[in-house]
């Protein structure tokens, strides 16, 4: 399970951060090599994972602007059995200093490279908008997972960052998939939670994760406690949902393409159902 998985929304508060260090967390107890970058300003990544993210010798921010390697900023996450390359608000000043320099979208693919042998999994979290930080992390990814909930305005985000995603695919990183689509805060009680949900399994067919993360005060508790759910509370409904998202996640890869070679897409799906075009508008969503 080689790759790197970039947690992207441009809409905040879905659990984008929570998905990023649980998912790390999860996967690493399955024994995979695990390393978690944060490339969001607000360091909310960072902080999960029980570092201080203001008194960091190197960031997100020297490894973007090449003023280190980014073995240089890597740290052990303890507990965790992952790595971290924290970030913070430091990055806002190196997105502006990166737009006047050549090949500013590439920093992060380049600054990746030689951390692909060394690990199974890298996870990139982003921040929550389709800026310069996360286009960076767009192009060195290789899938992209997209955390969202099921809720009114959603469907009109998602096909704002499915469009993101094509454009990039035709220009600087054609080999970019969706990993696939995660249901966060989900309460199975919500009507309108449903009828979203429906709605993208209908479009999306098995592109949509199987596991669905639930609304859970444990999950929410745990990053003031600088851990992962697993280690804040390892039976709550939440840590359990992230470990099985993490199985889901191993057992898709060992399968691999679905029959019609589309990899987990309806069959009859072609490459253009990712733009998002023809996703159903808000208000036919309930």
């Amino acid at each position: 399970m080689k790759r790197v998985i970039a947690v992207a929304n441009q809409k905040g508060g879905v659990g984008k951060t929570t998905t990023a260090v649980n998912l790390a967390a999860s996967l690493a107890a399955t024994k995979r090599k695990v390393l978690l970058v944060d490339s969001d300003p607000q360091g909310n990544a960072t902080m999960g994972c029980g570092v201080d993210k203001g008194n960091l010798r190197y960031s997100m921010t020297e490894v973007l602007l090449g003023d280190c390697e980014i073995a240089a900023a890597l740290l052990p996450v303890e507990p965790g059995g992952f790595a971290v390359v924290p970030g913070n608000q430091d990055l806002v000043a190196a997105e502006v200093q990166l737009m006047s320099k050549i090949g500013r979208e590439v920093r992060l693919r380049n600054a990746l490279r030689p951390m692909r042998g060394l690990y199974d999994v890298i996870i990139i979290d982003c921040p929550p908008a389709l800026n310069l930080l996360t286009l960076n992390a767009l192009v060195a990814a290789d899938t992209v997972l997209v955390p969202m909930q099921c809720e009114y305005y959603a469907l009109e985000g998602l096909s704002a960052l499915m469009g993101t995603i094509e454009q990039i695919r035709g220009s600087v990183n054609p080999d970019l998939k969706l990993e696939g689509i995660l249901r966060t805060m989900f309460d199975p009680r919500n009507n309108l939670s449903n009828e979203v949900s429906a709605q993208l399994i209908m479009h999306f067919g098995d592109k949509v994760f199987r596991t669905v993360i639930p609304r859970n005060v444990r999950l929410a508790e745990a990053p003031s406690f600088g851990k992962a759910a697993m280690f804040h509370d390892k039976d709550s409904r939440g840590a359990l949902a992230y470990l099985a998202l993490a199985g889901e996640l191993i057992r898709r890869d060992e399968e691999g393409p679905s029959a019609d070679g589309q990899e987990g897409r309806p069959a009859g799906d072609d490459e253009a159902s990712m733009s998002g075009d023809d996703l159903p508008s808000p208000d036919h969503a309930g």
